[in-house]
């Protein structure tokens, strides 16, 4: 009974990684001000040497009521999950980023998990403190997948200001896939908490 506790925290984590990891973590949406995209165009039509041709196109955009336009024009739009950014970083030839964030936020995060399940189910014997060991080394990096998160989302922030060219006004917000990895870390960490291996000391 007393293990009821622990196990229903590991399986209620193993739950909330898998949606975690393939849904949606973030959203952007970079929308462009259609007057200042007429502007923009002005400004690369017309030289800068060229001062007649840059108040040439000003009485014309004027004329035409361009420099009245009103609304936004959707230029950027991204959604991404964890395992979709893995995909892309390796389409992008970055494998070692996304092996790196493939590992330390799915494998070791479910590894762990099912070696504490698997810890739960044991007698005590010396393969169970052996077990125990090796739960505590992953323990140290319980903090990575977290930070795997914030990686996510400065690179697709920075991927968004790459192309904003100052014209692009960014829109982010957090996806489903995002609270579902974070109710994840709070009950790995909660299960963490309850399952204290026990480590024979020599």
């Amino acid at each position: 009974m007393r293990l009821f506790l622990p196990i229903t925290t590991i399986l209620i984590a193993l739950a909330l990684l898998i949606p975690g990891v393939t849904q949606p973590v973030l959203s952007m949406e970079g929308k462009i001000d259609k007057s200042k995209l007429a502007q923009a165009g002005i400004e690369m039509l017309a030289d800068e040497g060229n001062q007649n041709t840059r108040n040439m196109l000003m009485m014309i955009s004027s004329m035409l009521g361009l420099d009245k336009l009103e609304g936004e024009i959707s230029a950027y739009q991204k959604t991404r999950s964890i395992w979709g950014t893995v995909n892309e970083l390796a389409d992008n030839k970055n494998y070692l980023v996304a092996i790196l964030v493939a590992f330390f936020s799915i494998v070791i995060p479910t590894i762990k998990l099912l070696l504490q399940l698997f810890y739960c189910a044991l007698k005590e014997t010396s393969f169970k403190y052996k077990l125990g060991k090796v739960i505590i080394g992953l323990s140290k990096w319980s903090m990575v997948d977290v930070f795997v998160i914030a990686l996510i989302v400065a690179y697709m922030a920075g991927n968004a200001n790459a192309n904003s060219e100052d014209l692009l006004n960014v829109h982010a917000e957090f996806g489903t896939g995002f609270w579902y990895f974070t109710g994840y870390c709070l009950f790995a960490i909660a299960a963490s908490s309850l399952i204290k291996p026990v480590v024979k000391t020599s």
